[in-house]
């Protein structure tokens, strides 16, 4: 196997993943990006020189100068335009207050089940939030009661509050059900991606992952693991977890030294098709058949899906959602977990978990 890539971000001479996140301040959390100014806030964080000019390749090809002009632009050009009528105009930008209610939902020092339900019903008939809340609603499978989910005034999770100051820069409160039509983003999501992930981990979804690995004395396979975020989070909170990545993606920050660089179908016929770990997929992808395959050789008893919840083919099925194709392909599974994830504007994401059905 080729080695494992180093836990570095690209350009940066003193990063380490620990420090970044010891340095990650109370003040950080609340504004993490002072005056609208990713630019400087990126290349604060990572320890960038001060004239960066990478160029981070995902949707688009863009460099953190050329967001930063993304950004001043603000609502212009339908930068913003992430709602939109029937005739496919614009609708207006939502208010402040409902971008709060919405970020809200996944504050870790909040109930989560509370939160939601407060988004919701305190929604004004016919805005964009009632819109938000009950497109929501109609897709959430909240954990259940076995299940207990903490309340944390002091979990840490920087790629969080770069998304919730997104949500309010950008003017998102959440997917509706028109988003799956959307196929535009924004400049800054490839930021994001490079040096975060795909898709933020919410504090839900790590503590539903975390009691269902200790209820079953097992550890997480990381299935195309990218650059690690999901797995460095994950171990923080105490899991034992395996990152595994074929690497033919170029990450700008590497959040773990370890990963098995490996095509994922052999590692788990490898490790006895996974029978006794947790699967995990982030986001993943929907050419070759890549998760197709690999929920066909896993062997163990709980699948966890981190991707879109919508019908757009984002992520791990072109022509079906996750739910239409496991109840057509998986049928000795059944869904435990649906719970919405921190998505940015434009997506529409949600954790996953499938359980075989033998073992409850």
């Amino acid at each position: 196997m080729p080695p494992a890539p180093k836990a570095v971000t690209t350009g940066s001479s003193t990063f380490t993943p620990d420090s970044f996140f010891e340095a990650w301040s109370d003040e950080r959390q609340k504004d993490p990006v002072p005056n609208n100014d990713l630019r400087s806030a990126i290349i604060q964080a990572f320890s960038l020189k001060p004239a960066d000019n990478y160029v981070y390749h995902a949707i688009a090809s863009v460099t953190l100068q050329q967001v930063q002009n993304a950004v001043l632009q603000g609502g212009s050009k339908g930068l913003h335009a992430w709602y939109r009528d029937e005739k496919g105009e614009p609708l207006e930008t939502p208010p402040e207050s409902d971008i709060v209610a919405y970020t809200s939902i996944f504050n870790s020092a909040t109930a989560s089940n509370k939160a939601f339900s407060n988004f919701a019903s305190n929604a004004k008939k016919q805005s964009l939030r009632a819109g938000v809340g009950s497109h929501l609603a109609s897709l959430r499978l909240p954990a259940p009661s076995t299940i207990s989910i903490p309340r944390s005034k002091s979990h840490v999770n920087p790629y969080l509050d770069f998304w919730r100051w997104s949500c309010h820069n950008l003017e998102w409160c959440g997917p509706d059900d028109s988003t799956a039509r959307l196929k535009n983003s924004h400049h800054v999501l490839p930021i994001f991606m490079h040096h975060f992930g795909c898709v933020c981990p919410s504090y839900e979804s790590i503590e539903i992952m975390k009691a269902l690995s200790r209820a079953r004395k097992c550890g997480v396979i990381d299935m195309g693991s990218g650059n690690g975020y999901w797995t460095y989070m994950l171990r923080r909170a105490g899991l034992s977890v395996a990152a595994v990545d074929n690497m033919q993606s170029l990450w700008r920050t590497m959040w773990v030294d370890d990963t098995i660089v490996e095509d994922g179908l052999k590692y788990l016929k490898r490790k006895n098709s996974g029978k006794e770990d947790i699967l995990l997929l982030v986001y993943p992808i929907v050419s070759l058949d890549f998760t197709k395959q690999i929920l066909a050789e896993y062997a163990g008893d709980i699948i966890c899906i981190a991707g879109t919840q919508n019908s757009n083919g984002y992520t791990a099925f072109k022509d079906v959602t996750v739910n239409e194709y496991f109840e057509r392909e998986m049928k000795s599974f059944h869904k435990i977990v649906q719970v919405p994830l921190p998505s940015f504007a434009g997506k529409d994401e949600a954790l996953y978990v499938f359980e075989r059905k033998d073992v409850s």
